[in-house]
């Protein structure tokens, strides 16, 4: 029987994700923002584009199943733990409020990490993501993605057109507040599936 290629396209996807957080994090702080922008759409729409290839040309593998929500678990920490430092240093108050949302984020994926290591150390692969799991996923894309873009003090159009066209604050807190939710509801989603595994001793 052939061993199961590491090397994969998915997996290559999976790794070039990981390769992008540093990309994006050095991009938005060292001032180029549109191009900090740019890979994290990319890699928002790659996440989705490497399952889809797995799916497609039969290239599911198990490698495959951890390496993927690691790429999305590193990607989702270091853009929250950059929107923590950014929203903390803020003029507005209500925008320091926000850094705090992101913060509780950092701490559930913190979590969600360790314990999907654990799992591994211990011959079992961490739970598949639900339907709830990819919303939350799709979502924290979509809303990461607006605040660089258009999130007041620190969006790239209120850095260069002017803070009369970023998004209200409140609506920012909103937006923090449903992400923060939904991938709330995405970790109790896992918990049956972990119970299964951790419990009662299933594959």
């Amino acid at each position: 029987m052939s061993k199961p290629k590491f090397f994969t396209v998915p997996n290559i996807i999976s790794l070039v994700r990981i390769a992008m957080i540093p990309i994006f994090v050095w991009a938005f702080f060292a001032g180029f923002e549109i191009l900090a922008l740019i890979v994290v759409i990319l890699s928002g729409v790659s996440d989705k584009l490497d399952g889809v290839i797995a799916r497609k040309f039969n290239m599911v593998s198990d490698t495959g199943k951890w390496l993927d929500p690691m790429a999305d678990k590193f990607t989702q920490l270091a853009l929250c733990i950059m929107m923590f430092v950014l929203f903390f240093s803020a003029e507005l108050p209500a925008m320091r409020f926000v850094a705090w949302v992101f913060m509780a984020y950092v701490g559930k994926e913190v979590f969600m990490l360790l314990f999907a290591l654990t799992m591994l150390a211990m011959g079992k692969r961490p739970a598949a993501a639900e339907i709830w799991g990819k919303l939350a996923t799709v979502v924290f894309y979509v809303v990461m993605s607006l605040l660089i873009l258009a999130g007041p003090e620190i969006g790239i159009l209120a850095k260069y057109i002017g803070e009369n066209i970023a998004l209200p604050v409140v609506v920012v807190q909103i937006l923090a507040v449903i992400t923060l939710a939904l991938t709330v509801i995405a970790f109790l989603s896992y918990i049956p599936d972990t119970y299964r595994k951790v419990v009662k001793g299933e594959a």
